[in-house]
């Protein structure tokens, strides 16, 4: 092992698990103690303004800037009794991260002092630098004007010494540039969708949410085996390494014991997102080395999109006081199973009812099945729009692999609610379904109790999966805000239930009943949506072609599959939900293909250098050492016995010889391809010359340096390797 390898390896393996310091209190009494809550506003709010911004939130209603001055001023007292010295406006640009700018809570007092001030206007509004943040050509450079905007439904928080305020951001023309815009115009497009259709059965609900579970799943790396990795410190994956001996293959670590070290960072990181507010409820070990996953009590979805937004960013901070880094790339080590964020979807009404929840009456099941069906319509029309929705470079690594869901979007129901729309297809008007819940199983061992099982099982390679009360939308990947996946889907939800509608209220101006004309909608949707139902096992190649017969959309090109959005059904379902409109849209696109192309640009580059600084170098060195061995024999032995003893060095000189040659071969190869693609001036183009041209030469490359990391001698080796990378001592 090289010396600086050695180092670092040793350090790691030293490390010891942090003291965590315990808050004195339960965590029901430090719950939400840096988050402006109701419990806050009731405190340090007028009851007038209070009850005002209260409707704003849970209704909708305008908020009129009249009050904003005396609600800036009850936050600033609160913030301020905490310490607090900054504000920033807390928004989600098209990055995948967040972006913050502290300003202080000073300005001077024309005296040659300074006082403390935070205005209503400056809690409503800010003015970022639209044109330095990703915007597919909206603004220019020399426009730089931009707006970030108070989204008062999000609670206001505090994170060290900054008052933090959650907003939209907008260009000075109007167009969203961040994903939180168009995710509140998507969650107010279903809520107006589904309370119309709700009204066939329950005049009295007068808001529908919609609500996200979702689920985190991460790799922590020693600190310091991370900072002697390059490529894991530039592109967040290993783009190179053999596969360790031992990995996953005994499926030992999925729920086993969680490593000392490991708890606690999972008990600071549970502490500190509690006291912002986020309640994390789960923790376990998932299957791979050193892969772990947390998940939240489902809230409502504009929430739970900034709350997974913070806790990604206190992941990773909280990870480097206990000497681990945190990987979120979806894919980050090769041979064992990558990270998904699982997002589980539903919706549910004012009135307490869970609309894909199945219910105790007749009336209460054609609920459940109106909602479930035009789901089904809705990921149907638009399966490529979904898929596009969670693509990304990253993302592609681990689609269609054995741990994650294909990159073909389908549904998977269960055996009983699947026989339950199969039967409501031939049945006639009379026969409304009954659908139970939970029911009883009974095991042969006297000490167990009843099991209560789940009206439906699970199917891991399913990507849109019913699970009991919810669809779990699954290929959303671990790295990717959750709001991008969250606007197609509510935005398709809200034009089907619309569609629904329509054609419901059609056939009742016509003369039909209620039931029997929402019946015949149903009825028609099951049969017209089936291509999207699949049960069996979607890593199969035989779904490839049964897929691609039902018409599902297949593409596995990044760059291409990203046309989706541009699709006329699909601008024109983002349009008339009022969400998006074209020219957001294409803006969007020249983001997304501009951000693929860089990011196989990042990885072709740092492949490249550590080939010419680490690999090459270090190969031909112990190449060297193995030629003078060979000559040394021939002095010491006749020349049949040095060549029969020199045999297998010899071997391994010419497979070191060919192997280096290819790769460097294949490095200038992959310049030149990035070269001709750079001056390609279409993005679009340019994403699918990198995706076509240079991205498939990484895995060339990297299957030869990966050889000669068995071969070469360990102690001459630089980088660390898996077996030290993926087990946390």
């Amino acid at each position: 092992m090289s010396t600086l390898r050695f180092s670092v390896v040793e350090k790691a393996f030293q490390a010891k698990a942090h003291e965590v310091a315990l808050p004195a209190e339960r965590p029901g009494e430090y719950f939400a103690k840096y988050v402006f809550n109701r419990e806050k506003m009731f405190k340090y709010l007028p009851a007038k303004v209070y009850e005002r911004l209260v409707d704003a939130i849970d209704n909708g209603a305008a908020l009129d800037r009249s009050i904003a001055d005396e609600v800036a001023a009850g936050m600033k007292r609160w913030a301020t009794e905490l310490g607090v010295t900054h504000y920033t406006h807390w928004f989600q640009p098209l990055t995948e991260g967040t972006a913050e700018k502290h300003d202080a809570f000073v300005e001077p007092d024309g005296k040659g002092g300074m006082m403390e001030e935070f205005s209503g206007k400056l809690l409503v509004q800010q003015e970022p630098d639209a044109s330095s943040f990703p915007n597919g050509g909206i603004r220019n450079t020399f426009e730089a004007r931009g707006y970030s905007a108070w989204d008062p439904s999000s609670p206001v928080f505090v994170v060290d010494d900054t008052l933090c305020i959650p907003t939209v951001f907008i260009a000075y023309t109007g167009e969203s540039l961040d994903y939180k815009a168009p995710l509140l115009k998507a969650l107010s497009a279903v809520n107006k969708a589904a309370v119309d259709v709700c009204h066939y059965f329950n005049p009295e609900v007068k808001k529908v949410i919609a609500y996200l579970g979702w689920e985190q799943e991460y790799f922590l790396v020693d600190e310091g085996l991370y900072a002697a990795r390059p490529d894991l410190l530039l592109t967040g994956r290993t783009l190179m390494g053999h596969e360790a001996s031992k990995n996953q293959q005994l499926e030992d670590h999925y729920f086993g014991a969680i490593p000392s070290r490991v708890a606690a960072f999972m008990k600071d990181l549970e502490i500190k997102a509690l006291e912002l507010g986020i309640p994390v409820k789960t923790r376990h070990n998932e299957v791979a080395p050193n892969q772990f996953e947390l998940a939240p009590v489902f809230e409502e979805c504009n929430l739970a999109v900034d709350h997974n937004m913070l806790i990604m960013s206190l992941m990773r901070k909280v990870a480097r006081s206990h000497g681990f880094r945190v990987l979120l790339h979806e894919k980050p080590f090769k041979g064992v199973n990558g990270s998904g964020k699982h997002n589980n979807w539903s919706l549910g009404t004012d009135t307490g009812i869970l609309l894909m929840a199945p219910g105790k009456t007749a009336e209460d099941n054609l609920r459940f099945i109106t909602f479930i069906v035009n789901a089904l319509m809705a990921v149907y029309r638009h399966n490529g729009l979904l898929k596009a929705s969670i693509m990304s470079a990253t993302n592609a690594h681990r689609l269609g692999a054995n741990e994650a869901p294909p990159a073909i979007i389908s549904s998977f129901l269960g055996t009983q609610l699947s026989r339950v729309l199969d039967h409501l297809e031939e049945s006639s008007d009379e026969e409304l379904v009954t659908l139970g819940g939970k029911h009883g199983m009974k095991l042969d061992i006297p000490q167990i109790p009843e099991l209560l099982i789940d009206n439906t099982d699970r199917n891991r390679t399913s990507p849109f999966a019913f699970t009991g009360n919810r669809f779990e939308f699954r290929a959303v990947g671990s790295e990717a805000n959750c709001a991008s996946a969250m606007i197609a889907l509510n935005a398709a939800m809200a034009e089907q239930l619309a569609a629904f509608k329509t054609e419901v209220d059609a056939l009742i101006a016509g003369g039909e009943e209620k039931i029997p004309a929402l019946l015949q909608v149903i009825r028609r949707y099951i049969k017209e949506s089936k291509p999207i139902r699949f049960d069996g096992n979607g890593y199969s190649d035989e779904w490839k072609e049964e897929a691609a017969r039902r018409g599902l959309d297949c593409e596995t090109s990044c760059p291409v599959i990203f046309d989706n959005y541009l699709r006329p059904e699909s601008v024109a379902m983002f349009e008339a939900a009022g969400v998006m409109t074209r020219k957001e849209l294409e803006a969007r696109n020249e983001v997304k293909w501009e951000t693929y192309t860089k990011k196989i640009q990042i990885e072709a580059r740092v492949l490249g250098d550590l080939v010419m600084n680490h690999v090459v170098p270090v190969a031909t060195e112990y190449q060297s050492k193995l030629i003078d061995n060979v000559y040394k024999m021939k002095t010491l032995f006749s020349e049949d016995e040095a060549a029969k003893l020199s045999a297998e060095n010899i071997a391994i000189i010419r497979q070191i010889a060919e192997r280096t040659a290819f790769i460097k071969e294949h490095v200038d190869a992959m310049i030149d391809a990035r070269k001709v693609a750079n001056k390609i001036v279409s993005e679009r183009e340019k994403a699918i010359a990198y995706h076509d041209t240079v991205a498939p030469m990484l895995e060339q490359i990297r299957y030869h340096i990966d050889k000669l990391e068995l071969i070469v001698d360990d102690r001459m080796w630089t980088l660390p390797k898996y077996r030290e990378l993926l087990f946390i001592r």
